[in-house]
């Protein structure tokens, strides 16, 4: 009996938790209060950041930073002890190294960690209050469109990998170039390849801060031709990632309409009348109103050509004379 209570338990935190589908007016509080803690932080950070602000309302500040790490620190003792039930047929353990070796939980836990450091090691105020601000990337678990971004830059970071490595050799080439050609004629700016390296980092993602500028024919010939390769280097991410999110939102439109197609297979669904269905459901896939309208009006379409193909089936017509007879 004391096992089932706490089998019982444990489903009831994972749905709140962890499980998407699963929405009460209770998980949507806890949802809420989440996101209003994280934002009251990331304010909190910033009024901070003034001094005289911070001076006058310090017994405020920390003890709001002390509740928001017990907090944080409940919720992801939480989740860890919960997604369990993600899998109840695997091993608990490898559930929760799985959990815990994933991208949300990481930043869960950089959100709390600076906390816990700072009583074992001094850090200095600033840096932990700047640190303080990871906890702003825990909305992504909130909002849908953050974890578009975020899925679409995991899918596509081989390429993003090979832009990157492609910037490095530029890099170093660039600055190897510069500084053969204005080695000599500016020795105490570019006195060496990683010296020169600066200059190269501002000119390929086309900067230009202008500290550091060549003066020779030759130095500014090569800053030229760095200068328009790296209009088109910088241009590789923005594409990667706009393709990314078309063939993402591609994806989703086909799931959703492929939801639709079984939910009305099974009678589960009135797709003209269940405007509220529908649009949990466009929620939870993450779609405007305007794409699942497409997608709506075009299974409306379908299902009004199928019932006039029924309609017209249900009469054969004579070889003579052509005329309809009934069946």
């Amino acid at each position: 009996m004391r096992f089932t209570a706490w089998y019982t338990l444990r489903k009831f935190v994972y749905d709140n938790l962890h499980n998407d589908d699963y929405e009460t007016w209770f998980s949507r509080a806890i949802n809420f209060s989440l996101i209003f803690l994280i934002i009251g932080n990331v304010i909190a950070v910033l009024l901070e950041s003034i001094n005289d602000v911070y001076k006058a309302y310090q017994l405020y500040f920390d003890t709001f930073e002390d509740i928001s790490i017990v907090v944080f620190t409940v919720e992801y003792v939480l989740r860890f002890w919960s997604i369990a039930e993600k899998e109840p047929f695997e091993s608990e353990w490898k559930a929760r190294w799985n959990y815990v070796t994933s991208g949300a939980a990481i930043i869960d836990l950089l959100a709390i960690l600076p906390a816990y450091i700072n009583f074992f090691v001094h850090i200095d105020l600033r840096f932990l209050r700047i640190l303080r601000l990871l906890r702003l990337l825990k909305l992504t678990r909130y909002f849908i469109s953050l974890q578009i971004l975020l899925r679409v830059i995991e899918r596509e970071k081989g390429s993003f990998q090979a832009v990157i490595f492609i910037l490095v050799i530029m890099i170093v080439m660039a600055a190897a170039g510069i500084y053969v050609v204005e080695g000599r004629a500016q020795p105490e700016v570019f006195s060496s390849i990683p010296a020169s390296m600066w200059w190269a980092v501002v000119t390929l993602t086309t900067v230009g801060y202008g500290d550091v500028t060549p003066i020779t024919p030759l130095g500014r010939f090569l800053g030229a031709m760095i200068t328009i390769l790296g209009v088109g280097l910088a241009a590789l991410p923005a594409g990667i990632l706009a393709n990314g999110l078309a063939n993402e939102l591609e994806l989703r439109k086909q799931q959703l309409e492929l939801k639709f197609r079984d939910l009305l297979q099974s009678c589960e669904i009135d797709i003209i009348h269940d405007e509220e269905k529908i649009d949990n459901i466009r929620r939870e896939v993450g779609l405007s109103i305007d794409q699942t309208r497409d997608i709506v009006l075009q299974l409306i379409r379908e299902r009004k050509e199928e019932e006039a193909e029924r309609e017209k089936n249900k009469y054969c017509f004579c070889p003579h004379c052509g005329h309809k007879l009934p069946e």
